[in-house]
């Protein structure tokens, strides 16, 4: 999930999906439904193992519980459907993505999502909608700002992102798109603030912020990706790069350019076993002009709320953003039901207003996965990460990191 949530109980789901060939590994591991199941002595859903079936839909989903460093506890609801258009063994999977939800911060978001593909692979639709009434901390610009110097911000925010990519050659994809973030009623980063250090929110506003930003513009995008099994990869690679200009004459409220260079490799070690050493780049930038102060770059900003582990979602801002991290994913029950992960992760962004990278926040940590779906492979993630000047916290998300 985006904001390093994840389901914490389910009740209910239908339909699980799987291909022929792997049914008889997958009848011998188990997942959290199996588990149910045997403590409850009966079979709660039907575990559909059938070959794929174009226009059939696998429907989940479940109200649940959840966490996050910067929300605290979390009420999800949640509910995807996935489907095929076609019957082909190569045919990839649709998916839409419906979740909302109330924080212990008194944050609300509503997500929208989906990923279609045509028959054939030939044509991906995606697009992600989402509205947030967002209180949060904010600590001003650059990468060596102090984690206990910070000023309450709050705000209401429409994003709306719609691509459209067309194949060139196999897993090989360009399109074009357009994106909309507005941000309204933001409040407590004016100078006359009463809650927030003045210092955080002078450099704000040296910077420059009002109390509602518009940015409107279209997007480049090309798109490799060989990865079998996007949620939880066992090997291949994934490259997704945005060019993305945002005018005035689509009512932006400046024009300004940016690049997302998203990398991703995924090698099994050892080369026959179910473990996985993967690797993500996450690179964020701003090529010309200045993005309203929230379309900056941000830890935990990204498109899946992930990047940054060890740091709370917004800990360090600026024009741009450099990531990598490493991990090592590791089976650990040979059932399947239980893995473990060690990870590292670094993050730098520039320093306005002279835009120089002067420093690193290295993190580190490691977790627990649970295996949630195993015909989909997804798992519960439960990380613990700790980072520089006494950063730490426990992130939980479905689904892997990256």
């Amino acid at each position: 999930m985006q904001l390093r949530f994840s389901l914490l109980f389910l009740l209910f789901s239908a339909s699980a999906v799987g291909q022929q060939d792997s049914i008889k590994m997958l009848t011998k591991e188990k997942d959290l439904i199996d588990v149910a199941e045997l403590m409850l002595g009966k079979s709660l859903i039907k575990r559909d193992t059938a070959s794929k079936k174009a226009g059939r839909i696998y429907f989940s989903g479940s109200p649940s519980l959840g966490y996050s460093l910067s929300s605290g506890l979390a009420g999800i609801i949640v509910a995807n459907g996935a489907f095929y258009t076609g019957v082909d063994k190569a045919a990839k999977l649709s998916n839409v993505y419906l979740d909302a939800l109330y924080t212990q911060q008194k944050q609300t978001v509503i997500h929208i999502q989906s990923n279609i593909w045509t028959k054939g692979n030939k044509i991906n639709i995606v697009n992600d909608w989402r509205y947030y009434n967002y209180p949060q901390k904010t600590y001003g610009l650059g990468s060596e700002t102090n984690a206990n110097i910070s000023a309450n911000q709050t705000f209401k925010y429409l994003r709306l992102y719609q691509t459209a990519l067309k194949e060139i050659k196999r897993n090989v994809y360009a399109g074009i798109g357009y994106g909309l973030d507005y941000h309204w009623k933001i409040t407590g980063t004016s100078l006359s603030a009463p809650d927030g250090d003045l210092g955080v929110i002078s450099n704000i506003n040296s910077y420059g912020i009002s109390d509602k930003s518009l940015s409107s513009g279209v997007t480049a995008n090309f798109l490799y990706d060989d990865r079998l099994n996007s949620i939880n990869p066992s090997g291949g690679s994934y490259a997704n790069i945005v060019f993305r200009q945002n005018l005035t004459g689509l009512g932006s409220d400046n024009n300004w350019q940016s690049l997302l260079i998203d990398l991703r490799h995924y090698i099994p070690f050892p080369r026959n076993s179910e473990n996985v050493i993967a690797f993500w780049s996450y690179n964020w930038l701003t090529l010309d002009g200045n993005p309203p102060y929230l379309d900056l770059p941000s830890t935990g900003w990204d498109t899946y709320g992930n990047t940054g582990e060890g740091y709370i979602q917004g800990r360090f801002r600026d024009k741009n953003m450099l990531f990598l991290e490493a991990e090592y994913r590791f089976k650990i029950s040979k059932s399947g039901l239980f893995g473990g992960v060690v990870f590292a992760n670094a993050q730098s962004f520039s320093n306005w207003p002279s835009n120089a990278f002067k420093s690193v926040a290295p993190a580190a940590g490691f977790g627990l996965r649970i295996k949630f779906n195993k015909y989909s492979r997804t798992n519960i993630a439960i990380d613990y990460g700790f980072g520089q000047g006494g950063s730490q916290g426990v992130f939980v998300n479905l689904g892997e990191v990256f």
